[in-house]
């Protein structure tokens, strides 16, 4: 059975920014990689190059030198340069936030994020905003206090 496609945008310091039509459970390298790569100023390390990818996600690859925000839905990490707060340039994007850009949003400190973060690589990732309750220490409170601030 063929898997279903998603669409990403991927955005930033790569050479052919735009939306890419890739496969279910396809990572970022993925992504990168439908868009020609990241550019010469381009910083790839800040990502997670093997996070999962979700539909309707944005892969924002930043310039050498600026904090990545992560990847998002129309996001967060999210736009052509990536910014350290959702509340700044959209959600943050749980499949290649980091522990610090995690840690930035209202409600999640510290501990959290690195849990947030381990619980991804454990897991290979986040199908949805919802998978959040699965982390010790998000209750349906925290979850719906985040919701306007993340991306799958």
């Amino acid at each position: 059975m063929a898997r279903p496609d998603i669409m990403v945008h991927v955005a930033g310091a790569v050479k052919h920014a735009g939306v890419y039509r890739l496969h279910s459970g396809a990572r970022v390298y993925e992504a990168m990689q439908a868009a020609g790569g990241a550019t010469r100023r381009g910083d790839q390390n800040a990502l997670d190059l093997a996070a999962r990818l979700a539909d309707g996600q944005k892969v924002m690859v930043p310039v050498v030198g600026q904090a990545a925000a992560g990847s998002s839905v129309g996001s967060a990490a999210a736009s052509g340069a990536p910014t350290s707060t959702a509340q700044e340039s959209g959600p943050v994007s749980l499949a290649t936030a980091t522990a610090e850009q995690l840690d930035a949003l209202d409600g999640i400190g510290p501990a959290l994020a690195k849990r947030i973060v381990d619980w991804r690589a454990q897991h290979g990732g986040f199908a949805s905003i919802d998978d959040l309750d699965k982390v010790p220490g998000i209750g349906p409170a925290k979850l719906s206090a985040l919701r306007g601030a993340l991306a799958p």
